[in-house]
């Protein structure tokens, strides 16, 4: 069975998909969509009627390249009033083999948190720390190994339900059902994470558009988080309040103007724009990335600030990504808030190679990754529509042979 899953992130200024095959622990994008938000501020939707038909026409993006229609996906939401506790429980292994199936964990996840979830709030995730077999052998995967019973230690991470529920009722409307919701903190850990990463502690710092969310990793765990009410955007405006130019002509002079840093940049480039008030006006490189600069520098301290204040471990590794973290010289940025201590995000993946990817990006390896520790494969399509999809391919001379054409509920279960 081909393992194919599509995951969502809605932002403040674009709704992101993609479908990706996960194949021999290798993620491989099948499409990508990205659209303008509308009825989003802050990661929170806050228009449903002016959302729908956005997601509507992102969908619609990636089903002409696949050639099938998405069903089903993962979705990201913000970290807005996110609270996290322990839980434990346990199960008897009920099955004649006495061996512990993905049923057995899930199971023993259920009567963790059976009873103890406050009102208004949803289960978003649940993180296994600890197993432990017939009350005494302490194991890392269990998934198979001979046990009467299995307890398990869990990190349960809690969100308002209001903040899940609009996502739902969205996708309802175009008949997408969501199978699965996670914070975009964990979808950035996880397309980032390696080895290394799963036995340290540290902080990701994602620098959206309306927010900067700063995350606290012990181990691959999130352990807390925070929504800083500042990102790229103000940038944005700061250099629209300056120059007296329209948001339009701000973000592009970002883009084909900006530094992230002034260190690099020349008094001698410059761009002629017309302001607000019709005069033409000419804006040097120097000038433009010093505005750029220090926006940055501020949103970066605020985020060095925050992460002192989620935790008191010492932290081993920063992160950096979203968007704006991709701007030329972010790194000396970085490096001047920072010194040596953080770096600047790198996505590999083929069709995505940008940080503003990375929490959708992430949702599809975290999901894979807890089949994988329920012992099940999952796709969005069926066999059927799995060998459609191949035919799709052909068709586009991908070759089932070629390397390339190779390549190419909630936390429980419904």
């Amino acid at each position: 069975m081909r393992k194919i899953m599509a995951s969502l992130d809605i932002g403040t200024s674009s709704v992101k998909l993609i479908v990706a095959e996960v194949f021999r622990k290798k993620t491989n994008i099948l499409a990508v969509a990205e659209t303008e938000s509308q009825g989003v501020k802050n990661g929170l939707i806050i228009n449903k009627e002016l959302l729908t038909p956005i997601l509507k026409e992102t969908f619609k993006k990636c089903e002409d390249i696949i050639g099938l229609k998405i069903r089903k996906v993962i979705v990201t939401v913000p970290s807005y009033e996110t609270e996290f506790m322990m839980s434990e429980g346990s199960t008897p292994i009920t099955n004649e083999e006495k061996i512990v199936k993905g049923i057995d964990i899930v199971r023993a996840m259920q009567t963790s948190v059976y009873n103890k979830i406050p009102s208004g709030l949803e289960i978003v995730d649940i993180v296994p720390t600890a197993y432990r077999l017939n009350d005494g052998e302490i194991i890392k995967t269990p998934l198979n190994t001979p046990a009467q019973k299995i307890s398990v230690k869990s990190i349960v991470t809690l969100i308002p339900k209001k903040n899940i529920y609009a996502i739902i009722s969205c996708l309802k409307k175009i008949n997408v059902d969501v199978i699965d919701i996670f914070l975009t903190s964990v979808g950035d850990y996880y397309s980032l994470k390696n080895e290394n990463l799963d036995k340290l502690i540290g902080a990701i710092i994602n620098i959206g558009e309306g927010t900067t969310t700063v995350s606290i990793f012990n181990k691959g765990i999130l352990t807390n988080t925070k929504e800083l009410e500042i990102g790229g955007q103000n940038v944005d405006n700061d250099i629209s309040f300056i120059y007296k130019v329209t948001k339009h002509d701000a973000i592009k002079l970002k883009k084909d103007l900006g530094l992230a840093h002034k260190r690099m940049a020349s008094a001698s480039a410059t761009k002629l724009v017309t302001n607000k008030l019709g005069e033409e006006i000419a804006i040097n490189q120097y000038e433009l990335s010093e505005i750029i600069m220090s926006r940055l520098e501020e949103i970066l301290n605020m985020a060095k600030k925050q992460i002192n204040l989620l935790t008191k471990k010492e932290i081993h590794y920063i992160i950096v990504t979203g968007g704006i973290s991709e701007m030329p010289d972010f790194e000396l940025t970085l490096e001047s808030v920072f010194g040596k201590n953080a770096t600047q995000a790198k996505i590999h993946e083929i069709g995505v190679r940008s940080n503003k990817y990375s929490a959708c990006l992430g949702l599809i390896k975290n999901y894979d990754s807890k089949m994988k520790l329920h012992g099940k494969e999952f796709s969005i399509f069926t066999i059927d529509e799995q060998e459609e999809l191949s035919g799709k391919q052909k068709k586009i001379n991908i070759s089932d042979n070629s390397v390339l054409g190779k390549l190419f509920g909630y936390f429980f279960d419904n």
